[in-house]
């Protein structure tokens, strides 16, 4: 008896509470997804990334249900006065399918789905109106849901237009320009009959008044001329996201503007962002005289829906208190949702952008002693996103992570676009912390591994200013080579080559575990190496050569990150990397048993497992087997380690750096776009700055060229 009362009263709660948890919840994961989807630019966590997924797809599937359950209740209820108040909300999951502005789509195939969304739009958009069709008269809500539904009907609207903007063919359409007939006449007559088509580019004066000016001034000074210089670059070179190929004008353009580390990298960053925003927001949909005006029509219906409401007769209506309580939650909750979006708006780089687009400093007629109302509002909108940042920082506790370590050598900066820091994945630490062969059999049976490894394997290391320098410099220095189109494809495409070419170690047995030699399996032999050395040479490290040997050592372990944990991104370059990176791994479990003994102190373990390992003489069958495969991989690794002891210790970093950068670089170019633009989402990743910052300084194969005098 007593059970089926409890049952009754289940039920009971149930059939009167579940429309309006469904409600709250839906409210409640907008306000989540709104507050926290910014900090996908510049966090990189895959808790952060799995909550996001979580809310973003029960935000669809939690409105949708409720709409159904809207339905269901009026056919089966019969007390029609009681839905009124459940016609009201109906609206209002209408607007909240259409989400928050800083997260149109979760991931780039979302975008591709625009069809869908659309066929969704119109199918809840008659599901809403056939509700209203059932229960609503003129006396009863009839004005404000019409109004809700109109406002509902924008956000969804918005919402599948910035999904179909973003969508491949669509981006790439809307940067391709009309083709010009007389143009493309002469050009044919030209490349024809041979004749020279003679096309003035010179340099301007005011550029190089510019590039001397910024490398004089401080970089805060600078913010503003940083982010319109990114969209001015934004501009040019969007193509990249759907591979689109590039004018050797703009190339000679860009390449004699970036010259400048710190500059070029902060440009870079800021240019990113407006890819995650045009990628994976509504920005730039609602940036228009018609998404203003939108946005103001929707405001203006849900304060007018909630003054109605307010004003309405409740006893009328035969409501329940906690379902009233619900009704002005939902209208002030949507308010709030909605002033939260407009200060994103107003807020934001796109702004900046919008009010004057081309930098002051390009201006003859600039003065930077009179500043214009554009210029003090945009610094304004600057210091306020710098303060917001801070807040964020200290809240998620980022700041301690940039801020903190033997690489951090500055403050961490707040102003940051990206999670600037570097991940790390290494082979020796992987082999000494390996889980059981039960426990790794289980976790893959669920689908675990990989998240579970990037939990327990994966660091995260701050990013260096020296390293960037480093990077900056080498990429520079191999610009200024690539005079020509085909040198900078020959460059581009050296693993390793060039550097040992150019530093004069080409007859050098180095040139072995580079040349001819698969790329992911290069990598491995080199990041064993530089492994055995950095343990070795770090209990004889010279003063002041700590950063030196760092460089190495940080992109080594970041590479085996990109190819243990992103083996889709690495696809394009590495087939079988994570194959053989599991048969050395197999083989050096073994050869720990002899070497290692339990009970010994991690750093201790990780000196002897390097030196022993750097006396590793296996035996190798005739057989290709999995086993001699990674036995093959580490005799590599050792032999060249024995190699580059023959080189005195800092031209042996100074090399190792080199081709760690050359790896890093060949890389970054060979990725495919898309892959680089879907770790915009996550945080951004380096080699996605050095892929933009190579292009930029007219690396690779992006460019074509042009008649030239």
């Amino acid at each position: 008896m007593g059970v089926g009362k409890l049952e009754r009263e289940v039920r009971y709660f149930f059939n009167e509470w579940e429309l309006g948890i469904c409600m709250l919840l839906s409210l409640f994961l907008q306000i989540l997804l709104i507050l926290a989807a910014p900090l996908r630019k510049i966090v990189s966590s895959k808790w952060l990334d799995s909550l996001l997924w979580s809310a973003y797809l029960l935000a669809d599937g939690t409105a949708i249900f409720a709409i159904g359950l809207i339905s269901s209740k009026q056919i089966f209820l019969n007390a029609p006065e009681k839905n009124i108040l459940h016609t009201f909300w109906a609206p209002f999951l209408l607007a909240h399918l259409g989400g928050p502005d800083p997260i149109s789509a979760f991931a780039l195939e979302d975008n591709e789905l625009w069809r869908r969304h659309l066929f969704s739009l119109f199918t809840q958009c008659i599901a809403v109106a056939y509700v209203f069709y059932q229960f609503l008269t003129p006396d009863k809500l009839l004005v404000p849901s019409l109004l809700m539904f109109l406002c509902g009907f924008i956000k969804y609207g918005e919402r599948t237009y910035a999904l179909y903007c973003a969508s491949a063919n669509t981006f790439r359409d809307s940067i391709l320009k009309e083709p010009d007939p007389e143009k493309l006449t002469r050009d044919y007559f030209y490349s024809t009959f041979g004749a020279i088509r003679i096309e003035m580019h010179p340099k301007p004066d005011r550029m190089v008044e510019t590039l001397n000016w910024m490398k004089a001034t401080h970089l805060k000074t600078l913010e503003l001329e940083v982010v319109r210089y990114a969209f001015r670059y934004f501009s040019v070179y969007k193509g990249l996201a759907v591979d689109l190929m590039f004018s050797t004008i703009q190339r000679d353009q860009s390449r004699e503007f970036f010259t400048s580390c710190r500059h070029a990298f902060r440009i870079v960053e800021v240019e990113l962002n407006f890819f995650y925003d045009v990628l994976f927001t509504k920005l730039p949909v609602v940036y228009h005289r018609f998404g203003f005006s939108c946005r103001a029509v929707s405001f203006l219906a849900i304060v007018t829906s909630l003054v109605l409401f307010h004003y309405a007769d409740k006893k009328h209506l035969k409501a329940e208190r906690f379902e009233v309580g619900i009704t002005y939650t939902l209208l002030i909750g949507g308010i709030v949702l909605e002033v939260i979006a407009f200060f994103m708006l107003v807020f934001s780089d796109w702004t900046i952008v919008k009010l004057k687009p081309s930098p002051d400093l390009e201006n003859r007629r600039y003065n930077p002693n009179k500043q214009s109302w554009e210029f003090t509002f945009s610094n304004f909108i600057l210091r306020a996103n710098v303060r917001r940042r801070k807040i964020i920082c200290w809240l998620l506790n980022i700041g301690g992570v940039r801020g903190r370590g033997k690489d951090s050598v500055s403050k961490p900066t707040t102003d940051s676009r990206w999670a600037e820091s570097i991940s790390g994945y290494n082979f020796v630490y992987y082999c000494l912390h390996r889980r059981s062969g039960a426990y790794e059999t289980l976790f893959d049976q669920f689908g675990l591994t990989a998240f579970l490894d990037g939990i327990v394997y994966v660091k995260q290391h701050p990013l260096p200013s020296y390293m960037k320098q480093f990077i900056f410099e080498e990429l520079r220095m191999k610009s200024e080579m690539a005079s020509d189109l085909d040198t900078a494809r020959k460059i581009c495409s050296a693993r390793g080559e060039w550097v040992l070419e150019t530093e004069g170690y080409s007859s050098c047995d180095l040139f072995l575990y580079v040349a001819n030699v698969e790329y992911d399996e290069s990598l491995l032999v080199w990041h064993i190496a530089t492994e055995i050395w950095f343990t070795i040479d770090k209990g004889e490290n010279i003063d002041g050569e700590q950063e030196y040997t760092r460089i190495a050592k940080l992109i080594s372990d970041y590479m085996i990150y990109l190819l243990v944990m992103k083996p889709g991104m690495m696809s394009a370059v590495s087939r079988i990397g994570l194959i053989r990176f599991r048969d050395t791994c197999a083989v050096a479990k073994k050869f720990l048993r002899f070497s290692i003994t339990e009970g010994q102190p991690e750093v201790e373990s990780h000196r002897i497992f390097c030196e022993k390992l750097l006396r590793y003489q296996p035996e190798l069958s005739a057989f290709s087997t999995e086993e001699d495969r990674g036995r093959s991989i580490l005799l590599k690794a050792v032999r060249l380690a024995e190699e580059l002891k023959k080189i005195e210790f800092r031209e042996r970093w100074k090399i190792m750096n080199k081709v760690w950068v050359e790896l890093l670089s060949y890389v970054a170019i060979h990725i495919k776009p898309n892959a680089h633009a879907q770790q915009l989402s996550k945080g951004g990743e380096l080699v996605t700055i050095v892929w933009l910052l190579m292009t930029q300084l007219g690396l690779g194969d992006q460019f074509h060229p042009l008649f030239k005098s």
